[in-house]
Order: structure tokens, then sequence, then C-alpha cells
């Protein structure tokens, strides 16, 4: 065994180098996408295998929350490398006969036994991200199951055991993997060294299979079907998750069955705030999605983008300005505000937002680093830097339904294929390492440190929109690690200030900054706009950026509904 696990490792080093720099999940080309019109119902997903399945909830009388529900399933099987049961999510909610937004947190949280230092070399050094991820290690507490079953007691209308059934179906007959699926299993250099992934993911040639069958997934959703969310988070199914973590061949953790039957999903307060009229509605912490949007938004109100146009270089430099402040003060504000004071409210105050703004110049980028603030109630020399590397693998999903609820969903396993370790038929998360490698700087702790029972902030921001009516307008979310939140600002600020149509808004180039170097989508355009920036001071990174935008568009000619060409999803409805 320790022979076999030296060369696992030994395996797995050599693999890091080349993939230090890799993106949150490859790009692998663009598919053609249109918007899907519906009258009364629609729901939009990273898989049109899974959107299928959502939407037949849908016409047999399901809420929004059912069609989730057989959505995610199915995603878990035919989109492994982005979301599943041994993952968590954030889900936002509109209750149209409550009139309110509820958010449900299923984020993971860590062991019991974690502690700050948990991702520093014997050096006292952060180690190399993928050293970080692949094992037992990287392994939070999953939050799908418990996130999901909270929402189903609260707006379910289909009984729990049917939802199962589509995706237990699949799982047992099979599936044609995706040519997205295909190319990142050819891609991966982990997945081959376990038996259990190699033997479930390839060929005996070492080839990315054309057919995939579960049947140990489909026996775990029996499982669950049957006996709720306690299934999984007690009796043999967690016995196997905690045997799979603390016996990894590499980095074994230290989950205990203690930490997974002491899990709970919370619903949370949501966070809401207003831009042009609109409000909206989103994820607060453990998620510093909507408060990064929202001040981000708040940032750019004073300047008239409709006249400028999205997409301009005007609009791109001033964007990626309003980034590289909104996301200085995330990395040094956002964590788990149930371990550490977070000033929600402050980092979108409308005068701390107007003070930060004028920092913001039309015609020339801010000179170095940008600086976090000191919004109301907190203090920037209070807190260190954060060290989260955050490339995440994630999936969106947004529904509306017959009744007018509607929900954004942002689900993930962290990286792609997240830990690469597999338990009975689905991958188990590596979400602690979007926790800081470094738990504090020059003696001052880092908000976002590794603490027992802590939830690692995240960058996911489902959203909701209001027009200035109060009726619902956008369901958005997306995949793509910390630039989520500027993919999420793109949209909106394509519909609102564009009046784009969804996939003329999701089809805009992801360009924009998270306080580092300005990004640019790699594309036509994409040499022109970057000396166009860089003539504006901007140091400019020209790369691919797969985001995986899924939305729902509110509009007179019914639900407007569409899924990001980047990816291979679909909105589907009736």
């Amino acid at each position: 065994m320790k022979r076999r696990a030296g060369l696992f490792l030994a395996l797995l080093l050599a693999a890091v180098p080349a993939l230090a720099q890799a993106p949150p999940e490859a790009a692998t080309g663009r598919t053609e996408q249109h918007a899907s019109i519906a009258g009364h119902e629609m729901v939009a997903a990273a898989n049109p295998l899974a959107a299928a399945a959502g939407l037949e909830v849908l016409r047999r009388g399901g809420s929004a929350v059912d069609a989730a529900i057989t959505t995610q399933l199915v995603l878990n099987l035919v989109e492994p490398q982005s979301s599943g049961i041994g993952g968590g999510a954030f889900l936002v909610y509109w209750s149209a006969a409550e009139r309110r937004v509820a958010t449900v947190d299923g984020r993971e949280t860590a062991p019991a036994a974690a502690r700050p230092d948990r991702f520093l070399g014997a050096d006292g050094r952060p180690v190399a991200f993928y050293a970080a991820v692949v094992g037992g290690r990287s392994v939070g507490v999953p939050g799908v199951l418990r996130a999901l079953e909270l929402a189903h007691r609260r707006w379910g209308k289909l009984a729990w055991v049917e939802l199962f059934a589509p995706a237990i179906a699949l799982a047992e007959q099979g599936f044609t993997p995706s040519l997205r699926l295909r190319a990142l299993l050819a891609r991966d250099p982990f997945l081959r060294l376990a038996e259990s992934t190699r033997r479930y993911f390839y060929d005996a040639d070492g080839a990315p299979k054309t057919r995939l069958v579960d049947p140990e997934l489909a026996a775990t959703l029996r499982a669950v079907a049957a006996g709720g969310a306690d299934a999984f988070y007690s009796g043999p199914i967690a016995a196997d998750i905690v045997r799979a973590v603390t016996g990894a061949p590499v980095n074994p953790g230290d989950l205990a069955l203690e930490d997974l039957a002491r899990y709970r999903a919370r619903e949370r307060a949501p966070v809401c705030g207003t831009y042009r009229g609109n409000r909206l509605c989103g994820m607060g912490p453990p998620s510093s999605g909507a408060v990064t949007l929202l001040e981000m938004l708040g940032l750019l109100q004073r300047f008239d983008l409709a006249r400028l146009g999205p997409g301009s270089v005007a609009v791109t430099h001033l964007f990626a300005e309003a980034g590289r402040l909104a996301y200085a003060d995330r990395d040094r504000f956002l964590a788990d505000a149930d371990f550490v004071p977070v000033p929600v409210r402050g980092l979108f105050d409308a005068s701390y937002v107007a003070r930060r703004s004028r920092l913001i110049d039309p015609a020339r980028a801010l000179p170095g680093p940008a600086a976090p603030g000191d919004p109301p109630g907190a203090h920037a020399s209070d807190w260190g830097r954060d060290r989260a590397p955050e490339l995440p693998g994630t999936s969106n999903i947004a529904i509306v339904d017959r009744a007018g609820d509607a929900l954004a969903m942002t689900t993930t396993v962290e990286n792609a294929f997240g830990s690469r370790l597999l338990v009975r038929g689905f991958l188990l998360n590596n979400e602690l390492t979007d926790f800081s490698f470094l738990p504090e700087e020059n003696g001052r702790p880092v908000a976002n440190r590794v603490e027992p029972g802590k939830r690692p902030r995240s960058a996911m921001a489902p959203t909701l929109v209001f027009g200035p009516s109060g009726k619902l307008k956008l369901v958005v979310g997306s995949a793509g690690g910390p630039a989520i939140i500027n993919d999420v600002a793109k949209t909106i600020i394509a519909v609102i200030d564009g009046h784009d149509d969804l996939p003329a808004a999701f089809d805009l180039p992801n360009d924009g900054n998270r306080k580092g170097a300005t990004e640019i989508e790699a594309g036509p355009g994409a040499d022109a706009m970057a000396a166009a920036l860089r003539a504006l001071g901007h140091t400019v990174a020209i790369g691919d950026r797969p985001s995986g935008l899924t939305g729902i568009l509110v509009t007179p000619r019914g639900l407007e509904g569409a899924a990001d060409p980047r990816r291979d999803g679909a909105a589907l409805g009736d």
C-alpha cells in the first residue's frame, strides 16, 4: 500500500507544474446558442439532458425547487466535473405567493479537526494548488442534499422520491458524454491515477468512454430518495465518504462521521440592492457574490454606460476599474459571517461607494495595485490579504415555474472533478482549497482562513433581478470561479444598459479585472481591445475565459432563456 501511495504521489507531483496556471474548467470551444422562448415555465442548465429532466418535472406540476432537485441530480451524472451531491450550493428563491426572496446556504464546512495551517508545507509556505486539491485533505462536508431537502420542505410540491427517478434511470441505462466532458476527461492527469475513477471514466486503453453507466450512483440515489438526506449524512454512505477521505492514497484528510452528522444547511436573509431602479437580490456570506456584484454596479452607476455602449473600450475600461476596487474589498473582508464580522451593507453603502467610485478615472487606469477601502464598520488594516487560489468547476441552474416562482442555484465541487475521489458513484469536492492558504499576514488574521466548522468564501452569484415595477425581470448565474461576479455583472449591464437579449449578453467577451491584470477573453477583437486598454494604462492578459452562464429573462413575449455558448447547456420551456 505504501509503495502504491508513493507512486501516486510521484505522479501527482509530476503533473502539478504543468497545471499551475490552469483555468477553472478548460475551454472546449463554443456551441451555437439561440434564445428559447416559453410562455409559462422554463429551465436553463449546463446540459440539455438535465434541462429536459427539470422541465418534465415542471410539466407534472412541480415547483421550481422540485425541478431544481431533478436538474441537479442529472447534472451530477452528466456534468460530474462541475457539481453533484459530493459538493455544495447556494440557492436564491422568489416565492410569488409570499412576495419574498429567500436564500439557502448549502456551502461545505471544514471538519472539526481542521486548522489554519492546513495548506502550508513543512517550510511554512503554501503548497502548490494541485498538490492540495487531489486527495482527502481538500474535502469539505458536502452540503447539496441538505440544501435541497431544506428547500423542498419549504417550497416543494411533488414527493421527494419522485424527483430522483430521472437521474436513477439515466444512471442505470447510461448516457453519451458530451463533447465537453470527454475533452475534459482527456486532459485531466489525475483521474487515471486511481482505479475507481479510471475504471468509471476510461476505456482499457485510457481513452474517455463514449458511454457512461453508473449503477453505484443509482444505488446511492435510491437510498437518499427513500431515506431523505439522512441516508447520506449517516449510515453506510457517510461511512464510505469518511473512509475515502481518511484513506486517500495521497493527502489523506480528517473528515469524521460527526462532521457529516452535524452538518446543516441554513436559510439566510438575502442580500439586496439597487441598480438603475432595478432591485437585485443574491446570496450573502459565505458567498461574496452578491456583495461584490452590488459594489461593482454601485461604482459604475454614475457613468452613462448605455450611451458609451456595453462592450466598448470605454465601458470595458470602467468595468475593469470597478472590478479592481470591488475585488480588493472582497479579498480583504469577505468570509463566513458566522466566524468573522463582515461589513455586508458597508461595502455597498451609498456614501462609501461614491467615495470609491471617485477613484475611477474615465481616461486612465489606476496606478499600481488596487487597495481595499474602509467601509462603514470595518478597517482594512485589521485583516491580512487573502491567499485563496480559487480555480473552481461550477454550474448554474435558472428556473421559472407556472406559479411565477423563480430560482437561481449555483452549485459546485470546486475544481474540475473536485478532489478526484469517487465514492459510491459520485465525486467529492475539494472545497477547502477556497480558504486562504496563508492564515495570517504580518500578524494580522486573514478573514477567510481555515477554521473548524467554517464555510469557505465563494464567488458564486446566483441572482434575481426585479424591474422598477417590482416584477421579476431576470434570473441569472454562472460558473467560472472568482470571475463569476464579473460575468454576472457583465450580463446585468448588457440587459439593463444595453437592452440586449440574453444570448447577446452572454456572448459579449468576458473581459474584466479581479484586482490584478485586466483580463481580455481571447477571440475576435481581443488584440485591438488589449491595445486600447494598454494605452489607458492597463496591464492586460489575453486568454480563455470559459464562463458558464445560464439565465431566464422575463419579456413581453414570454420567458426568454439562454445558456452560455462557451459550454453545452440549454434552456427549455413551455
